[in-house]
């Protein structure tokens, strides 16, 4: 049977004592309705509570907590135990070390999710053994950071690490130190890399359907358009700067956001991944979509990103006309158009610029 998570946003007086005779009543009647509890998590800061259960759908949940106690989920998702697990630790009930009556759960589900991405700026030499031990080295360093600050790693490949951790402390020492890896790497390589590290927090059901979906796309919408090696959501600000007595150190390779910026961030993109293979989007498109004027607009894009608003549209087509490339969807003229350029020259021109070398050298051949 698929196993779902399901969100409580819960009243001031409820107590993880409230909560945890709500999941015995669950417990009670789950059979009637062909659900297994397995586990849960309560936030009594937040006010949040999330059920991990393996039941036939969604519907004989909310039958199941209706039956029992009345309060049915505000929202519910289907998950993997693996993916839940890998998140936030467990995917059964932890051990009653208070030894009472009831096995009251008061820990959170909220977590710090840090986003690690590589993108190869130098290619001299890429394929040479020196290069390849090196940069398995590179990655041995790398996991024993992560690990060292309590990460636990939800998914990788050599080019990309998606990490979740309990403590934003931890979180943010860990980016940082991964930070200076990727600098020492860098020295004296014939083949460099520009590391880009998002750091978010939030809880992992919202309106959205995968675990933690929020959190992770803005932490990736971070690390894609914004400058700096290193960024920092608004809450993570806030919630390092009540848990640490550390300062939190800025300077022009860390990027620290407002919740406007974030803001802005969303709309920017969400606009962006829906019209970028447009041909009639540009610059101007912004302007009239975002309701900042070509000036403000200017300096909102320049502050963040490092980009003027065309040049943001202009790189961001040549990198999703990158993966297009990369995974044969069509000839050169047919991804230069699908990519929203009007002539496959200009397209070619462009790309040889940014890239260093010419589309054809990315398009697999049969």
């Amino acid at each position: 049977m698929p196993i779902y998570m399901d969100r409580h946003d819960v009243s001031e007086p409820v107590t993880a004592e409230d909560i945890a005779r709500i999941h015995q009543e669950d417990l009670k009647v789950q059979g009637k309705f062909g659900c297994r509890g397995l586990t849960y998590w309560f936030d009594d800061k937040r006010k949040t509570a999330f059920c991990l259960i393996e039941a036939p759908d969604a519907k004989a949940i909310k039958e199941m907590h209706d039956f029992a106690h009345g309060q049915v989920p505000h929202e519910i998702i289907e998950v993997e135990t693996r993916v839940v697990e890998s998140f936030l630790g467990r995917i059964e009930d932890p051990e009653n070390k208070r030894n009472t009556e009831l096995n009251i759960i008061d820990e959170p589900a909220f977590r710090t999710i840090v986003v690690i991405c590589l993108n190869q700026i130098k290619s001299e030499n890429s394929l040479s053994p020196d290069f390849t031990s090196s940069f398995k080295s590179f990655n041995t360093g790398l996991q024993k950071i992560l690990r060292s600050c309590n990460g636990s790693i939800v998914r990788q490949t050599d080019y990309y690490y998606l990490v979740s951790f309990t403590s934003v402390t931890n979180a943010v020492h860990a980016a940082m130190e991964v930070q200076l890896l990727n600098r020492d790497f860098n020295r004296n390589k014939h083949v460099k890399f520009a590391l880009k590290i998002g750091v978010n927090s939030g809880v992992p059901v919202t309106r959205r359907q995968m675990i933690f979906e929020d959190t992770i796309k803005l932490a990736e919408r971070m690390c894609r358009v914004l400058k700096g090696d290193v960024i920092l959501s608004a809450e993570v600000r806030d919630l390092y700067k009540n848990e640490s007595a550390d300062n939190l150190i800025e300077n022009k390779n860390v990027l620290v956001l407002t919740r406007s910026d974030e803001k802005f961030l969303t709309l920017l993109m969400d606009y962006t991944e829906h019209s970028w293979s447009d041909t009639g989007f540009n610059a101007n498109s912004f302007v009239k979509r975002l309701g900042y004027s070509k000036s403000q607009l200017y300096r909102k894009m320049i502050s963040l990103t490092g980009k003027s608003p065309l040049s943001f549209v202009l790189d961001y087509r040549l990198e999703e006309a990158q993966k297009l490339l990369g995974k044969n969807t069509g000839n050169i003229s047919e991804i230069a158009f699908a990519s929203g350029f009007s002539s496959p020259s200009y397209f070619t021109k462009c790309f040889k610029k940014k890239f260093g070398v010419l589309p054809a050298a990315i398009l697999k051949t049969p």
